[in-house]
């Protein structure tokens, strides 16, 4: 029964997926940060770990109900010839409230920027529910390509719950650096338009390799923290 436990193939396994879960998460916190932001300050802490835990027993539930959530990608419809599953479906809302949503944000980000308007609060229920929305669209994602890699459920629940522990632990870290640095900010919202842009490119099913996103994303970032830390090092 507990073989697994010195077999190093499971152990791999587990770390594949782990990995595999927090990468295919950072779109994820990146959504939940940026609007959990606009919550009362004591609120912030609260509400991150309530999105992360409801984006992990999202995850946890897909995973028990395996067989349904493969499913999700047959035939659903036909729209001018074209061939829609449910997956595909939820990807286009979820892709096109995403691109909406932050553009809106980026709109609002901007115009606080040049003008020095202050933000209004989000309300507390409808913060939750874009959560939910969120969690979601990218915990199905990410689910069936974790069933791609493995069939051993309690291996991808594990990793699951790892995961999701770790990015709790680094939400904050990330938050309060978002927070101090505006542009940061900017550069995160546009990331989730060129994410809710591949969303629904896949929702048509037009796939290419998001490793190419990610390495974009992360290029971005850096150069956006060392110019960060070079405009530092002048004040000082």
């Amino acid at each position: 029964m507990y073989d697994w436990i010195t077999d190093p193939n499971t152990w791999l396994t587990l770390g594949t997926l782990t990995l595999l879960e927090i990468i295919l998460g950072i779109d994820n916190i990146i959504f939940l940060l940026l609007i959990v932001e606009k919550l009362p300050r004591n609120q912030q802490h609260t509400v991150r770990c309530i999105g992360m835990s409801i984006a992990m027993l999202i995850r946890l539930v897909l995973l028990t109900s395996m067989t349904w959530t493969i499913h999700l990608t047959n035939q659903a419809c036909t729209v001018m010839d074209h061939h829609f599953s449910i997956h595909d479906i939820i990807l286009l809302c979820g892709g096109f409230f995403l691109v909406f949503n932050s553009s809106v944000e980026l709109y609002k980000n901007m115009k606080n920027l040049i003008f020095s308007k202050k933000t209004y609060a989000s309300h507390l229920v409808w913060t939750i529910m874009q959560i939910i929305l969120l969690d979601m669209i990218f915990s199905l994602d990410s689910i069936i390509t974790a069933i791609g890699l493995s069939n051993d459920l309690v291996i991808m629940m594990i990793a699951v719950v790892i995961s999701a522990i770790i990015m709790m632990f680094f939400s904050k870290i990330i938050n309060q650096y978002i927070q101090n640095n505006p542009s940061i900010k900017i550069l995160a919202l546009t990331s989730l338009i060129l994410i809710g842009m591949t969303l629904i490119l896949e929702g048509f099913e037009i796939y290419f390799e998001k490793n190419y996103i990610y390495f974009a994303i992360f290029f971005s970032t850096s150069i956006e923290i060392i110019r960060i830390l070079q405009n530092k090092k002048q004040t000082y």
